[in-house]
């Protein structure tokens, strides 16, 4: 099926590089080099490439939008709302679908309305760029971060009632650990009344995200759960507006003559169907979490066996690479709201599975590098400002030895904690969700397969360690033990003088038997992906937008700086009902 691309002239483009990218694809590289095309610009500048027959549609709407989880929802409804035709393509079937939005913690903010909007403004805009935080060099986004922050200030504080409109019985309830601005010291910090929420159905939440409630009574809905519930609401009940096609895996965009995009080509079940958009499509399939390729590409450190992950497997980053073929540019590809997380023995794609893992960080347990030394205060991966940036110290690289000593590096933890509660959470993420099975909550099935080491001594424990494959022999059990004991003297000493760990945290590791588990950078996304703009219009390597094609959620995700937990349902939101807004008022382009 013969597929249009974007023409651009040469003299237009800044280097060879983006000459070749934006006019051939690979598949039409490879068969026009095999015809014979020399490998000079001379070569390429003078090569045409034939005229491709009229794209025939099978469907059509106003607005196809690719990927139905929260920015693909959140689009659609505005869409319709707006007046729009939607298709929304899915590639999960119906029954089964388990997207980053539902698989999450249903956190998402949503100031006070009496707080000060211009605060508001400016503590997005650090937070999406940082350009307006004093002796920053370089903002992450500058040419965009404006008008990101402009909408995220006019948004934010309606998305509750926002949601209670999709579906009156949603709740949300301010969360203790969640409250408030992440990042205190940034500019509009005190003045903006931040605020945090929980997704829920019932009257009260259980503490903790270890009740598992997916594909269960709505009315018992917490967490992501909740969440995507209330967007699905609204879906279904604009039936006759939002069509949704499930099974359905966007594969590639079709152009027209003047660059403009006009349609998917997508699988159905083996079979390719042809979708036309009249207005736009809006690519809202996610990041790239289990793309190898693009997590070799784009990834710090070791970017396969380092890295995993606890969102949804079904993130491989389609619609970053249907952007790309037809010219879009990236931004800040690298980026993830990431920290360290326990792998499952579990493979997607040849990569690890990753478990969301609250329990680093609590007492009775330390984290140490391949050697057995501690390198951070333990609490700083999972607390608030550092836990979604932690996966930075997994990534270091020694250039010394050449090697990344932190990666993995070792949850130690004693019988205590074993017995406390469960390392992962198992109402949400990949346990909750059915993509991996932990077992029981005391931890014993994970340990009975090995998934957790156990010793009845802390040097057993570092042999044990050393023994794997992923230590690679690094491991000194006389240096573990060691730490250990200079741990618990600072436990008895009421304080971590070389790191700094919160005193609450402050238990020692010495109830035996003794306990070991991998944990490696990752967390719930990536959210580097496609340039896109403040519209969500997809940006070329020009920064110009591409006639047509718009992007929301992770695929394009505006906090390209830091990250407060929930930010990216949040976006979703906002920038779903921007999008939508943008795209119902476009004029038909056929």
């Amino acid at each position: 099926m013969a597929i249009n691309t974007i023409k651009s002239k040469p003299s237009q483009l800044a280097t060879l590089g983006e000459f070749l990218m934006t006019n051939f694809s690979r598949r039409s590289f490879l068969k026009t080099s095999g015809a014979g095309v020399a490998a000079t610009l001379g070569g390429f500048a003078t090569t045409s490439m034939a005229q491709t027959p009229a794209q025939k549609f099978d469907k059509e709407a106003d607005v196809i939008v690719v990927g139905l989880g929260g920015a693909g929802a959140a689009t659609a409804i505005t869409a319709a709302d707006n007046g729009a035709s939607v298709i929304v393509i899915e590639r999960q079937p119906a029954a089964t679908l388990r997207s980053n939005t539902r698989m999450s913690g249903g956190i998402f903010h949503c100031p006070d309305k009496t707080g000060n909007k211009a605060a508001l403004k400016e503590y997005a805009r650090a937070m999406f760029s940082g350009e307006n935080i004093p002796g920053k060099l370089e903002g992450e986004q500058p040419e965009v971060s404006e008008g990101l922050a402009q909408a995220w200030a006019d948004y934010t504080p309606g998305l509750l009632d926002w949601m209670k409109s999709l579906d009156p019985k949603f709740q949300a309830f301010a969360t203790p650990g969640f409250k408030g601005a992440a990042f205190p010291n940034f500019p509009g910090a005190k003045d903006c009344g931040y605020q945090v929420y929980r997704s829920s159905y019932p009257d009260r939440i259980p503490p903790g995200f270890n009740s598992p409630c997916y594909n269960g009574p709505k009315e018992k809905a917490i967490s992501g759960e909740a969440f995507w519930l209330c967007l699905d609401n609204g879906v279904k009940s604009r039936a006759d507006k939002i069509k949704v096609d499930y099974e359905t895996r966007g594969k590639e965009l079709v152009t027209n003559d003047k660059g403009e995009v006009i349609g998917v080509i997508a699988d159905q079940n083996g079979k390719k169907v042809a979708y036309k958009a009249r207005k736009a499509v809006v690519l809202c399939s996610g990041g790239y979490e289990y793309s190898k390729p693009m997590r070799q590409a784009f990834l710090e450190g070791p970017g396969v066996e380092g890295w995993a992950f606890y969102g949804t497997i079904y993130n491989e980053g389609d619609g970053i690479a249907m952007g790309q073929k037809v010219g879009a540019g990236i931004m800040k590809a690298g980026k993830a709201a990431s920290r360290i997380i326990m792998p499952a023995p579990v493979r997607h794609n040849g990569m690890k599975v990753g478990m969301i893992t609250p329990a680093v960080g609590s007492g009775h347990a330390i984290v140490v590098n391949n050697y057995g030394k501690r390198y951070a205060a333990e609490h700083k991966v999972t607390k608030d400002p550092s836990r979604y940036f932690f996966y930075k110290e997994a990534v270091k690289f020694n250039i010394d030895t050449l090697d990344y000593p932190n990666s993995p590096s070792w949850f130690i933890f004693d019988e205590t904690l074993r017995k406390q509660k469960p390392l992962v959470g198992l109402g949400i993420s990949t346990p909750g969700y059915g993509f991996v099975d932990y077992g029981a909550a005391d931890n014993s099935d994970a340990v009975k397969k090995g998934w957790i080491l156990k010793a009845d001594t802390i040097e057993e424990l570092g042999q044990k360690i050393k023994a794997l494959q992923e230590n690679g022999g690094k491991m000194d059990p006389a240096a573990l033990a060691e730490t250990v004991k200079a741990y618990n003297a600072a436990c008895a000493a009421g304080e971590d003088k070389e790191f700094g760990r919160l005193k609450s945290t402050l238990q020692p590791v010495s109830d035996g038997p003794f306990y070991a588990c991998p944990l490696v950078a990752g967390g719930p996304n990536t959210k580097g992906g496609l340039a896109a703009n403040a519209k969500r219009e997809v940006l070329d390597w020009n920064l110009q937008p591409i006639p047509g094609l718009y992007a929301v959620g992770e695929i394009a995700s505006a906090l390209k700086f830091v990250y407060q937990g929930g930010g990216n349902l949040t976006e979703c939101l906002v920038f779903g009902q921007v999008c939508g807004k943008e795209v119902a008022k476009l004029p038909n382009r056929a």
